[in-house]
């Protein structure tokens, strides 16, 4: 019989967490609006890395906008000048910037966009400037992200994201801050 009471306390212990993990508000994919068009899916893309201080971001949506073999690349300058490119899978990036977006914030809005559509594959230069407070916040950065998408089962995927941030001696030419 005692062997039953600690099963039972034991059970009580363990019930506790998992009833206010079910009371958590539950991380959803895009929806298909939010993918349906090339607006609606770079529109998703900068709202859901985007947001204050203390906000997890949706990373499951951020994961249902990609294919699996979709790859984020950072090209930029290392110490000494040199260019230096950085590969990640949606899960490398989550794990590198996840607990910087949550300790600092990050707002990240598209500035301008050129794009090119070839039967189901679009590609998209969107210059973007990115902040770490809200809309009015200092400026911190601006540059270019590339974005390669593909329309395929009813919607739009993110194949590649690479990104430029700007410099002195790499100025986000005009043509590229202009809305389509």
């Amino acid at each position: 019989m005692r062997k039953y009471y600690v099963l039972f306390f034991l059970s009580l212990a363990f019930f506790k967490p998992i009833q206010a993990q079910d009371n958590e508000k539950p991380m959803l994919e895009a929806t298909l609006a939010e993918v349906s068009s090339v607006d609606a899916i770079i529109k998703t893309l900068y709202d859901v890395i985007s947001g204050p201080a203390g906000q997890r971001r949706n990373w499951n949506k951020f994961r249902s906008l990609f294919r699996p073999e979709a790859r984020l690349n950072a090209v930029g300058k290392d110490l000494n000048g040199k260019t230096k490119l950085t590969t990640m899978t949606q899960e490398d990036y989550i794990r590198n910037v996840g607990p910087m977006f949550d300790e600092k914030g990050f707002f990240e809005k598209e500035i301008g966009r050129s794009q090119e559509k070839y039967g189901n594959m679009v590609h998209v230069f969107s210059a973007y400037e990115t902040r770490f407070t809200a809309a009015n916040g200092k400026v911190e950065a601006r540059g270019i992200n590339s974005i390669q998408l593909v329309q395929k089962d009813g919607r739009f995927w993110i194949l590649n994201i690479m990104w430029n941030p700007e410099s002195p001696d790499n100025p986000i030419p005009e043509k590229y801050t202009k809305k389509p």
